[in-house]
Order: structure tokens, then sequence, then C-alpha cells
């Protein structure tokens, strides 16, 4: 039986369309400081695993002033925070490498151990249609794309003043229609969620904690566990890890054993931020101390003692400020020294553990293309092939100092020095 015409010509436009229009690969947003997951993975393909000053990279942008905060991609857009002077602003820029606009944010701009960090530390988030904003100077803002300011206030005004040895560096998290901050300091410990429409409060819960000096400080950031038919909003700091309702803020449960109450540590603020995946939240503490492989399926209550709600405990080589990554059931751990753990997720058997670069580490790992990207503040990135094996791929470096954590968009890696930002790779 021979096919009808009509079947043959359908045919032939298929395989027309498809030799004439490949396929696009699936390329991911990044909106905020962790990535679309918050978490520091990125699904893209084909990223870089080589470059330098020169080979490889797209272009350099010469920027305003240093910054330790990540910028956010969505599309073809760009936005990072800067110091300018004593001054703050916020840049969009197209991924050309073309600034297209530069907003002044006011005034307040400090430095943090000469150069270590500044004002601008706390990173924006964007949903595709606003960016927000939020500054160590106490500003917390909306604007849109096209850099019209929506609404903006003044966090010190509205609540107290801030009171912490390195200033407000904590960023706030977008997920759906609010924002989650956690302002814990000497004046204050409370978290809040706000209308990300408005900022507006939906609700403010005060926080318990017995820490005491500069232990009351945090640093990290939100973020939202929601597996398993599970969700609730996770806090880190002032001694203590704990879960909130979303709906009213309520605690549902709290982790302590990260400072020793038997060795109490009077300096042990916490700089990374927690981070999860199924049935697992990897707590992470300061100088040395232990990490924490919590079970949150069970957990209620002060789980501090409670042995079945803890999957591992480690009680020592926590990061001191590059957060944790998961990936594929392995954790991996990037101490401020360059030397990178890597875990089983659900045991904690160590696989390995290596030094990488010997420079102080501020930046995040992130993982893509099967690669994880270890950033020194000396502006080297090392990249290590993901897995139980220890396996170097590259050391690249730029030569300019970098707090600020890599960001992956388009096939791209963007690296925001203290003097520029950097598009590499790519597509």
């Amino acid at each position: 039986m021979k096919p009808k015409p009509w079947l043959l010509q359908s045919a032939l436009i298929t395989v027309f369309m498809l030799i004439s229009f490949p396929v696009q690969a699936q390329t991911e947003n990044w909106p905020r400081w962790r990535g679309p997951r918050n978490d520091g993975t990125s699904m893209e393909k084909g990223v870089a695993a080589k470059w330098s000053q020169t080979e490889n990279v797209k272009w350099r942008l010469e920027l305003p002033g240093p910054a330790p905060s990540t910028p956010i991609i969505w599309q073809d857009k760009i936005f990072l925070t800067s110091a300018e002077g004593s001054s703050l602003v916020l840049l969009s820029v197209n991924t050309a490498g073309k600034i297209l606009w530069k907003n002044p944010l006011g005034s307040g701009n400090y430095n943090i151990r000469e150069d270590e960090s500044n004002a601008a530390s706390p990173s924006p988030s964007t949903d595709g249609k606003y960016v927000w904003v939020k500054l160590g100077s106490g500003l917390l803002a909306c604007y849109d794309f096209a850099g019209k300011e929506i609404w903006r206030f003044d966090l010190q005004k509205r609540y107290k003043p801030f009171s912490m040895y390195h200033g407000m560096s904590s960023s706030p998290l977008l997920d759906g229609e609010r924002l989650y901050l956690q302002l814990l300091h000497t004046n204050e410990q409370i978290v809040l969620a706000l209308d990300k429409n408005t900022g507006n409060e939906i609700w403010k819960h005060g926080r318990k904690t017995d820490a005491r000096e500069e232990s009351m400080h945090s640093y990290a950031s939100p973020f939202v566990y929601r597996f398993d038919h599970q969700e609730f909003l996770l806090i880190h700091g002032a001694d203590y890890l704990t879960a909130h309702d979303l709906k009213d803020g309520r605690e549902l449960w709290r982790s302590g054993g990260l400072n020793n109450p038997n060795s109490y540590n009077l300096y042990f603020r916490f700089v990374t931020s927690p981070v999860a995946a199924a049935g697992l939240v990897v707590a992470p503490s300061a100088k040395n101390g232990p990490v924490l492989g919590i079970n949150p399926k069970q957990a209620t209550g002060d789980i501090t003692n409670a042995p079945a709600t803890f999957h591992w405990k480690l009680t020592q080589n926590t990061p001191d400020v590059p957060s944790p990554l998961i990936h594929d059931g392995l954790v991996y751990l990037c101490r401020e020294n360059g030397v990178l753990l890597c875990l089983d997720a659900k045991t904690g058997k160590e696989f390995y553990l290596e030094r990488t670069h010997n420079q102080r580490h501020r930046a995040s790992p992130v993982y893509a293309d099967g690669k994880i990207y270890l950033t020194a503040t000396d502006g080297t990135v090392t990249v290590v092939k993901a897995g139980k094996q220890f396996e170097m791929i590259a050391q690249n470096t730029i030569a300019e100092r970098i707090s600020s954590s890599p960001a992956i968009a388009g096939g791209t890696i963007y690296l925001r020095s203290y003097k520029a930002l950097y598009a590499i790779g790519g597509k």
C-alpha cells in the first residue's frame, strides 16, 4: 500500500524543519545568589573548564567599584550591585557586556577588613519582571527591568539599627510572592516574610537564642526546603539552625550542637548558609567546627540530642564562608583554605579530602556540566570533576580579587571581580 501524498509531504516538512531549525539546548536563568534552585547547581551543558585573562573570555566590563555580591541573570539581562566610592549603585548589563543603566542607591558604603567586603555584599534577586536589592546600609528596594523604582524603605528605620561586626550581608530569599529575610544581630533577632510587590510585612517572628557576643551575628541567607511533601524556611545563625512554618513564621524545630556549650566560643558567627536536598539538610558552622547532616522527616522541637533526626555529624572541617554543595548523592565542603571534602550524602562517609588552591576562599562552590567550580580570592578558579574520585581538571586565573560566587546562564560563566565583570565561554 502506497503512502498518501499528504503524509509524504508532512514527513518531508518535518524533516526539513528538524534540519533547518535544530532543537536548542534548554538554558537556565540565574535569578539569585545560588542560582535557580538556591543550591549552587546549574543544568547548563558545554560550560567552559579552562580560561585565562584573555583565553576563552567573551568580554570584560570594567565596574564602578568592588563588591562581593553575585550577579544575577535573566535571559539577556544581568543585574548587579556595586560600590562607587562612598555610594552604592545597581547596574543593568546586557549579555553582550554593555551597561544599559546605572541607578544610584544612596550613600552609606563601608569597607570591612580593608577591602574584603562592603555594603554591597547581599546579592539581588529577580523574577523576570522585577529586581529586589538589599544593602548593608539598610536599603531594601524593588525596581523594574527599565530601572524604575517600585518601592523602597530602610530596614534600620522600620526595625532596629544593625549592630554586627562585619556588616549586614545576608541576602534576602525571593520565593513565590514573598521575600524572606533574617536579621540576626546584637540589637535584634527576627525573621521576616514580606510581600514582594509592596514590601509590606506579612509576618515577623522573634527568634529565641541564648547566643552571646559575636555569636549572635549571622551573615548566612535563608533557604526554603521543599521536598517529599515537606516545606519550611531554614534560618541559620546565633548558634542554631531553625525551621519555620512558611504561613506564619512559627518555629517547627531547631538544632544546636554547633557551638560547644562546654567550651563556648563568643566569636562563632555563622557566614556559610545551609543547603538541602530531599531528606537531607546540611548545617555548617564556623572556625573548623562541626557540620550536621539532618534528617528533617521526623524533626520536631529541639532535635539537638535526638539521634534519629541526624544522618551524620562531622566534628570538624566545616566551611567557614563558602556554603555547602549537594549533587548526585554527594556533599561537597570547600573550606576557606581551599581544602575540598567530598562526602556521601546519606552516611557522611568521606570519599576524599584534598587541597585545591592554597588561598582564601570566600565564594561558594558551583556545579555545572559534571564539574565543581571553586573560586579563591586571588582570582583563581579551580575546576574539579564531580564524583567520588578527586580529579582536578584545571586551574584558571584572571589575577583580580574575587569574593563573589560564579553565576552560570546560557552556557556562560559570569565572574565578578573587584574590578570587572567577565563573561567566560558560552554558546
